[in-house]
């Protein structure tokens, strides 16, 4: 490991979350004065909030020697068992906009299905490692990793939330095949999950409307809009028209349009190679992690956050069905950060504990020559 790439991707993320806050600093400001009263910084006010505690958990989680959550799996059944009850919980919550996605906490509120991306890569990590040469075998390797997805996502679908269902899932399926669970074995579940999702979304009007109804795809023609507005160069900071309402999730799923119209292709252009910078680092990480579960970890935490951006835009763009998915580090709100930076500080933990094991292993190396 060297220190140069976990630098190199401190800096990625550092210029991500800046420019993130930038481009939401003006995305937010008609929807706030909107909806909270004339107060165009109450957005921004709330997200540097988050951004702080944010901060400690990435510190607090990379400073966390990494290996603790396969050594003591008491922690990780826990923190599943847990996430399972609050999905549980959550389904009795009060819906907003036709979904129980929300637990309100006082001034906050908290996203369940965000922990379960989390868990299911820590869960299948664990199980994956010590399953060791038997992930080949279809009960061990593939039957109950599946048991576990499926336990998280049938919730998260009752809720529903689509979107989430189709992270966990992914990157459930992804842990198993670098780990090295057998094509063949996962096959059958894959098409039953996406059989069962494809399912629930024909037989709900509202995402049925979604990917045939004109009037249902507004915001992405508005959103179209507003990146044809923005030209190479953007029409400058804080001059987007398309966030004057017209663009009714300007400071969440859609502020990558308005930084597109505000700041033209050269923002949407670099926000794609830090994203990019971003996996590839993160797969640099996982290639000289110290073991197979540090490996797991990384490749994970890293495709949640790209796979959620790239999907993300990929809405924004119209290239794919409509779907409410945060952009991470750049939409409003505080468990999509949270967990953005929970992520963070695994890959980091990864990195700095086996750059640390490579130095021990050095400095044993120069002792016994000597």
């Amino acid at each position: 490991m060297r220190k140069s790439a976990l630098l190199a991707f401190g800096l990625v993320v550092t210029a991500l979350v800046l420019l993130g806050l930038v481009v939401l600093s003006s995305a937010s400001e008609a929807n706030a004065m909107r909806y909270h009263g004339n107060d165009a910084y109450f957005f921004m006010r709330r997200q540097f909030e988050y951004l702080l505690a944010g901060i400690m958990v990435v510190v607090a989680v990379s400073l966390f020697d990494y290996r603790k959550w396969r050594d003591c799996e008491f922690l990780t059944w826990a923190f599943y068992a847990v996430v399972l009850v609050l999905l549980v919980v959550v389904l009795r919550a009060r819906a907003i906009n036709g979904s129980h996605r929300w637990l309100s906490l006082g001034r906050v509120s908290l996203q369940p299905s965000e922990l379960a991306k989390l868990v299911i890569v820590i869960a299948l990590a664990v199980w994956q490692d010590k399953a060791g040469y038997r992930v080949e075998l279809f009960m061990r390797g593939a039957f109950w990793p599946a048991v576990l997805i499926a336990v998280l996502a049938v919730p998260i679908l009752l809720e529903p939330d689509f979107g989430s269902v189709m992270v966990v899932g992914s990157v459930g399926f992804l842990v198993m095949f670098v780990s090295g669970t057998r094509i063949l074995h996962m096959t059958p579940f894959a098409l039953v999950g996406v059989g069962v999702v494809v399912y629930k979304v024909l037989t709900n009007a509202n995402r049925v409307a979604r990917l045939f109804d004109e009037r249902a795809l507004y915001q992405v023609n508005m959103a179209l809009a507003a990146i044809s507005n923005g030209g190479l160069w953007g029409v400058g900071l804080g001059n987007s028209m398309q966030k004057q309402l017209y663009l009714p999730e300007a400071h969440t799923d859609f502020v990558f349009a308005v930084g597109a119209e505000e700041l033209g292709i050269v923002f949407s252009v670099v926000v794609i190679l830090l994203f990019a910078a971003f996996f590839g680092l993160s797969v640099y990480i996982a290639r000289r992690a110290s073991d197979r579960f540090g490996r797991f970890l990384v490749v994970g935490m890293a495709f949640i956050i790209f796979f959620q951006a790239m999907f993300n835009l990929g809405v924004v763009c119209k290239a794919l069905p409509t779907k409410g998915m945060a952009l991470p580090f750049f939409s409003y709100g505080g468990t999509n950060l949270l967990s953005a930076f929970f992520a963070v500080g695994t890959i980091l933990s990864v990195g700095i504990h086996s750059y640390r094991d490579r130095k021990h292993a050095l400095g044993r190396k120069v002792l016994m020559r000597v």
